[in-house]
């Protein structure tokens, strides 16, 4: 099998060290592996399959002979460099916002639209985590129901701000503990721990939050539904890692609670846990540091008005790993492949 020159883009990040996992738990067929990140990091060592691999300061000629660059960086990186890993012959699938929306990078989820990998310029985009984990969940009921309309809320962990946000979130458990005063946050508006946060990412015109916003934009784009009408809450959690959704759907036609478990049993990706009278539901510290989403609490929609046809569930996914790290090397394998 070929083997390729492979670049991680933010290696020293969450998602960054994330995907460095995943590569060699994938066993991706990796001949050259080149660790990228700021000035500060380079010289620092990392460990691949065993071997020390040295980090280095991400420049343009970093990218001479790579062959495929998983992106791990902010925007404004992405931005400066995705383009040089272009003309330079790389494919990047690039996990930042940046090139998500753009109409010639494809949005890819391998479980929900494979196919559009073919339509790469050099450039794909992985998804928002709570985008990945949600629509994981919903595709298998799409294809049975033709999905209309969802209104979600989503309860998101402090990994979704990287190593500085699971760094603030233990600091302040142990400052409770200890019976301390919290210090000002850092990674947060507000303290974390104890506490919810209403927000994710800046404010609309009309009141909901950038990272709301991207189940919409993200999931019309991914499952080819230009019409698709979300509305989504986005709520950050003191929960470690493993981001959590409920999601109710409004179908074309009516799909069963039945039906929609037969479906989700058998859909790739997905774990249905989905049991009521034993307690067994998702939970994050379940789904925590694994790369299946987990389904259950299906049940029927009961506002849904005469004619109308709904269902309603929960599901949690890791967001370092499916939500950002994995789905970009499942990408990368089907490349490969």
């Amino acid at each position: 099998m070929k083997s390729y020159n492979v670049a991680i883009l933010g290696a020293t990040g969450a998602v960054g060290q994330q995907m460095l996992q995943c590569l060699a738990e994938q066993d991706f067929p990796v001949n050259n592996l080149k660790l990228l990140a700021s000035a500060r990091s380079a010289g620092k060592i990392a460990q691949f399959k065993g071997e020390d691999v040295v980090i280095e300061e991400a420049r343009d000629e970093a990218f001479d002979g790579v062959d495929i660059v998983l992106g791990a960086a902010e925007n404004d990186i992405a931005k400066r460099f995705v383009p040089v890993a272009r003309e330079k012959g790389a494919v990047t699938v690039d996990n930042s916002s940046a090139y998500r929306l753009d109409p010639d990078v494809p949005l890819i989820i391998p479980e929900v639209n494979p196919e559009d990998i073919a339509k790469h310029n050099g450039i794909i985009a992985n998804p928002n985590c709570a985008t990945i984990i949600g629509l994981v969940a919903v595709n298998p009921l799409h294809k049975l129901g033709g999905i209309k309309r969802m209104v979600v809320s989503t309860y998101q962990a402090a990994s979704g701000a990287g190593v500085g946000g699971l760094r603030e979130l233990e600091a302040q458990m142990a400052r409770i503990s200890a019976g301390e005063k919290v210090e000002d946050p850092k990674a947060f508006a507000y303290q974390l721990a104890c506490n919810l946060i209403p927000q994710i990412g800046g404010f609309d015109e009309v009141g909901y939050t950038s990272e709301e916003m991207k189940m919409q934009n993200e999931g019309r784009k991914i499952m080819h539904l230009p019409d698709l009408r979300v509305n989504c809450t986005c709520v950050r959690v003191p929960v470690m890692r493993s981001h959590s959704e409920s999601i109710t759907l409004e179908f074309d036609r009516a799909v069963s609670v039945q039906a929609a478990r037969e479906a989700l049993a058998a859909a790739p990706g997905v774990k249905l846990v989905d049991d009521p009278a034993a307690q067994l539901y998702p939970m994050p510290l379940d789904t925590t540091d694994q790369d299946l989403i987990y389904v259950g609490r299906i049940r029927d929609d009961i506002s849904a008005g005469e004619g109308q046809h709904g269902l309603t569930l929960w599901c949690c996914g890791d967001q370092i790993r499916k939500g950002a790290a994995t789905n970009a090397v499942q990408i990368a394998k089907m490349l490969a492949e």
